[in-house]
């Protein structure tokens, strides 16, 4: 437990205070973000909103430009899905929950791929030594960027994405010495499951009534 405990704290030694309550507020604010997006609540894009702005800067700050570059996408996406989950006709949601189409699919492979380039190609243009963890960031922006285009049209899918995604970037936030934004990610992930199994429920019983 003492080992648990030291991991946290040696991670912030030397820290300026400001970047550690940052880190917090962005902590708080992006558990929050999940929680509201696994009830398909639309205050998932204000609070998400406020997590993701910190964490561009803190990402900057730290040159970790691959998920400088997400954040500062769900940022711009969290505008998109707020307008797009908002839209109504009547008293009715427009985009009501539902599963990607072939079409979709091959959207989000492209999407996926082409995030991956984008990704590499800013560490490249910044001359940062690529390393395996580099790598592996490059893999997870494609997979969150993917996810998020996703979750702003309410496809079931997006879970699926966030979970392999959250997962991989556990350990990977764990081995840079962002501790807090380890336990982020792991509480992510939970979130993430019991986000897929509200959302599939939703979906099954909104097909019984049609």
């Amino acid at each position: 437990m003492s080992q648990i405990f030291d991991f946290f704290i040696d991670a912030y030694r030397g820290t300026p205070t400001y970047l550690i309550v940052l880190e917090a507020i962005a902590f708080l604010f992006g558990i929050m973000s999940v929680y509201y997006a696994k009830k398909a609540n639309i205050l998932v894009y204000p609070t998400g909103l406020i997590c993701t702005v910190i964490t561009v800067y803190l990402l900057y700050v730290s040159e970790y430009f691959g998920d400088m570059m997400m954040n500062f996408y769900y940022s711009v996406m969290s505008i998109y899905g707020w307008w797009n989950w908002s839209r109504k006709k009547g008293n009715k949601l427009l985009v009501p929950i539902s599963r990607t189409n072939t079409k979709e699919k091959g959207i989000g492979v492209l999407l996926f791929i082409l995030t991956m380039i984008v990704t590499y190609s800013v560490y490249k243009a910044y001359d940062y030594q690529m390393e395996i963890p580099n790598y592996i960031d490059v893999v997870t922006s494609g997979i969150f960027f993917t996810a998020m285009w996703y979750m702003a049209n309410k496809k079931l899918e997006n879970w699926t994405l966030w979970i392999i995604a959250d997962i991989i970037t556990i350990p990977l936030y764990a081995y840079r010495g962002l501790g807090m934004l380890s336990l982020q990610y792991l509480i992510f992930t939970i979130l993430a499951i019991q986000g897929y199994i509200e959302w599939k429920k939703n979906l099954n019983k909104n097909l019984q009534t049609v």
